[in-house]
């Protein structure tokens, strides 16, 4: 692999504010292939590491450029790709803009790529009103399509390279804006192809919120199509954000995070503290231990009270972010008390909404998805999502734009690259599904929904709110709001649809192997070799210490686990005695499952029920004993995805890290029980929802976190009081071997 020479230059500009001074930090680097030698003049466009341009602007701004524009207009002007890295509102817009304006002015054809049909729209509206000769064409909509510019979703650029398209032979400049979209899971190929694709002669233009690795991304540019690729990064934000938590059940903002971007802990743990004073039977306490994405009502009270005080304290507009369509529609339904709109406001909501119905059919003007739309609208609430149509999603972003909708109800879909910010965004939950579990999003996620809050020249500062429970910890918060921008990572993947098409399409120009071997996935991976050998040597060398004298060692190490293993066996045997065991199996204690060689990991108790040895052959063979006493202790554990299904029995299966799964109650006999922790965890009344199940297998993942070496267990005599002779020698012996066990330098690596 080609390795690219590094250039880089730092600059700080301060900036005098109200009440402090903040830097606004930028960075220039400069990807650059080996041999490579620059045919512009210096004096007009400086240097590769240094790009001025002293020539005449192809567009002339109303407003005085920022440090980053101004060098990201100088690689422009020098005719070589650039990534332009920023928070959400810095203006990498104007960037784009003067690409165009550009084209347009050496006789040249530009293309716009976005992500979403959606922002394609809204690009192709802004760029209608600055240029003239602008086209449009997505899946649903081709206007103008020999246009100069040319406003397109990225699928669309992928199947022109596929078929060759004449049009690319006289574009010049390719723009791809939310080009961090790359490690979308499903879709971050397209991007990646695209590039791969591109003729050699085009270059490039990515605008990106911010990330962590953008000169590994330039690097790979540079790799591929043998040309320089600048890198312009700012972390500098014009409108600062302050954060605010809202406790969920509870009332009152806390600032977190002020706008200096100062962490504050003290008033976190008076959040918690909110929490912990509530009384156990209290209706705010019972409210506070249930979710608000759930659909239930003390969530939809605390969304409620947090956009009435937004609209008393004057900061509309608000966004307020859910990460499913029904939690959007349902939390906008329930805001039936409030309106937030003039008479004559909703006199032009009115005449908006009939304009942009006039052009569908009568029978679709009576669906309910329209008509219940208006009188949510003439109060100042909208919702925004992908499952609305398309009519319904501009008249929505139309409305917005235009200040007649003070609280918008969306799902992330709606911070991507969408113009359109707020003064206050709100999220109701920190947690979200991402196909595999739901998990806390993440600080890249949370960078580019929170950049909505600001409105730059028209807000001092944006105001973000986020929702959360007791289950939060403050590094968690942390990481989230104050963490450091995500990497780029590929998702490539070569799918049946690209090899049919690099067969059928591209005439042998592009094969699998090309476009294997020039993906960002390959690049990122021979990158990581170097890096990789390095651990691996270090894994010989500590490897190379247990040599033949250590084998001794090995074999010491293995029978004193047997003998453990042995001791502990007899040990469980004695505590699971119903007369011991019962009264600690209580709801919510955590027990770990093992039956012969097969270890089911940890579950949680749920019930304990007695029955006849009739009822015992209809246990599954699996979890039955011989010589079980008849006591059943219903217990949730790991069982495989979909093996309930039909009203079969739930198969438990060993926890393994990235595998699918989901809890389930399965019916597990006393002497299957191999270990007791001292923990227990809140067990929810009802485990018939999926939600709840897997609520508790969060739960228990978490705590298995916090315990890497292991869950606390119950210590039979201290604990749990037995006080006979054989079992206390047991424990004593067992916790000598585990001295020797843990003494042992194998144990340590």
């Amino acid at each position: 692999m080609e390795s690219p020479t590094l250039k880089r230059k730092l600059e700080e500009e301060n900036e005098a504010e109200s009440t402090s001074k903040r830097s606004r930090t930028w960075l220039h680097e400069v990807a650059i292939p080996s041999c490579y030698a620059s045919s512009n003049d210096e004096s007009l466009h400086g240097t590769l590491s240094n790009p001025v341009y002293n020539g005449k602007m192809a567009k002339i701004y109303p407003f005085k450029l920022d440090p980053f524009q101004e060098i990201s207009v100088a690689c422009l002007e020098r005719k070589e790709s650039v990534l332009v890295s920023a928070h959400t509102s810095a203006g990498k817009t104007a960037v784009a803009e003067y690409a165009i304006a550009m084209s347009f002015r050496d006789k040249q054809r530009v293309i716009y790529t976005s992500p979403l049909k959606a922002l394609s729209n809204q690009k192709y509206r802004e760029l209608s009103e600055e240029f003239s000769d602008v086209g449009l064409l997505t899946g649903d909509v081709s206007i103008s399509p020999n246009a100069s510019c040319l406003v397109m979703t990225t699928e669309v650029l992928r199947t022109m390279l596929y078929v060759g398209s004449e049009v690319l032979k006289e574009v010049a400049w390719v723009i791809f804006d939310e080009i961090h979209y790359m490690k979308h899971r499903e879709r971050g190929v397209v991007w990646e192809e695209s590039i791969i694709f591109l003729p050699p002669a085009i270059k490039m233009v990515f605008l990106s919120a911010t990330m962590s690795n953008p000169m590994e991304f330039a690097e790979w540019i540079c790799n591929i199509h043998k040309q320089p690729c600048h890198v312009v990064y700012t972390d500098f934000r014009p409108t600062p954000l302050q954060h605010y938590a809202f406790p969920k059940g509870g009332s009152g903002l806390y600032l977190v995070v002020d706008d200096n971007d100062q962490f504050r802990e003290d008033n976190f743990l008076k959040l918690r503290e909110t929490f912990t004073k509530k009384k156990p039977g209290s209706s705010s306490a019972k409210a506070s231990g249930r979710s608000g994405e759930g659909g239930n009502a003390s969530g939809v009270s605390d969304i409620y009270k947090i956009v009435k005080m937004i609209m008393a304290r004057k900061f509309q507009p608000v966004i307020i972010f859910s990460f499913s369509r029904i939690d959007c529609e349902k939390h906008a339904m329930c805001m039936t008390k409030l309106d937030f709109n003039t008479e004559e406001e909703k006199e032009a909501v009115e005449q908006v909404f009939h304009s942009a119905v006039a052009c569908l059919n009568e029978e679709d003007r009576n669906l309910p998805a329209i008509e219940l739309m208006l009188p949510l609208l003439q109060r100042g609430i909208a919702v925004h999502h992908s499952g609305l149509l398309p009519v319904v999603k501009e008249l929505v972003e139309l409305l917005f734009q235009e200040g007649l909708i003070k609280a918008l109800f969306a799902t992330e879909t709606f911070a991507m690259g969408l113009n359109m910010p707020a003064k206050t965004v709100v999220f109701t939950s920190v947690k979200k599904w991402d196909g595999d579990a739901h998990r806390y999003i993440g600080s890249g996620e949370y960078i580019q929904m929170s950049g909505r809050a600001g409105r730059r020249g028209k807000d001092e500062r944006g105001i973000c709110i986020i929702m959360i429970d007791e289950k939060m910890e403050m590094d968690s918060l942390k990481d989230m709001v104050s963490g450091n921008p995500d990497p780029l990572v590929s998702s490539f993947r070569l799918s049946y649809y690209s090899i049919l098409n690099l067969l059928s399409r591209t005439e042998g120009q592009f094969t699998a192997e090309h476009v294997i071997k020039n993906s960002f996935h390959q690049f990122q991976y021979e990158k990581a070799l170097p890096d990789i050998g390095k651990k691996v040597s270090k894994l010989e060398e500590e490897g190379a210490l247990f040599d033949a004298s250590g084998e001794a060692e090995v074999a010491g190490y293995h029978k004193l686990r047997l003998e453990m293993a042995q001791f502990e066996k007899k040990l469980m045997a004695e505590i699971t005695r119903p007369e011991r065991v019962l009264y600690f199996l209580l709801p919510g204690r955590l027990v770990k499952v093992r039956e012969g060689g097969k270890d089911w990991g940890w579950g949680v108790v749920v019930n304990v029920v007695k029955k006849p040895p009739a009822a015992l052959g209809s246990l599954p063979a699996t979890l039955s004993a011989s010589c079980a006493a008849g006591y059943i202790v219903d217990t949730l554990l790991h069982c495989s995805l979909g093996s309930s299904e039909n009203g079969s029995r739930p198969k438990p299966c060993p926890p393994r890290p990235g595998e699918k799964c989901e809890m389930h109650v399965v019916p597990v006999q006393l002497p299957l029980i191999s270990s007791l922790s001292k923990l227990r965890i809140s067990v929810p009344s009802d485990l018939r929802p999926l939600e709840a199940r897997q609520s508790i297998f969060l739960a228990v993942q978490e705590l298995e976190k916090r315990f890497p070496e292991g869950l606390p267990k119950l210590n039979p005599v201290k604990d749990m009081g037995i006080e006979d002779p054989e079992v206390v020698n047991m424990v004593n012996q067992i916790e000598e071997l585990e001295k020797k066990f843990f003494s042992y330098q194998l144990h340590k690596v």
